[in-house]
């Protein structure tokens, strides 16, 4: 339990620091440069990871990490052209394509749990 609070402060912690870092810059095209912080806080976890758990451990977890992104990606990506053709109400367009993402992180995973 204490390692997921641990992962939580030091995710968020970093995160909150670039966003207040680019929230310091103009213009904010070179602002932009900070959007990474999500990836510091995943590579941050993975850092973690290796050092409590080991190097397996992390695999798996930069595996299903992975497959997340490439769902999140497909739902983004479907949700954006629904959107911009259909016009429909965000939130029920948000919501209406959640089992899109599920599954396709769900299918992900189990890709990639069969390529050990």
């Amino acid at each position: 339990m204490s390692d997921i609070i641990v992962r939580f402060f030091v995710g968020g912690t970093i995160v909150s620091l670039f966003a207040s870092l680019g929230d310091l810059f103009k213009p904010k095209s070179f602002a932009g440069l900070f959007g990474a912080a999500p990836s510091v806080a995943l590579a941050a976890t993975l850092g973690l990871a290796v050092l409590t758990q080991g190097d397996r451990y992390a695999a798996i977890e930069a595996r299903s990490m992975v497959a997340g992104a490439v769902a999140f990606f497909i739902y983004a990506r479907c949700l954006a052209w629904l959107l911009m053709r259909r016009k429909p109400h965000v939130l029920k367009a948000t919501v209406f394509l959640l089992p899109l993402w599920f599954a396709t992180a769900f299918a992900g995973y189990a890709a990639m749990s069969i390529w050990r």
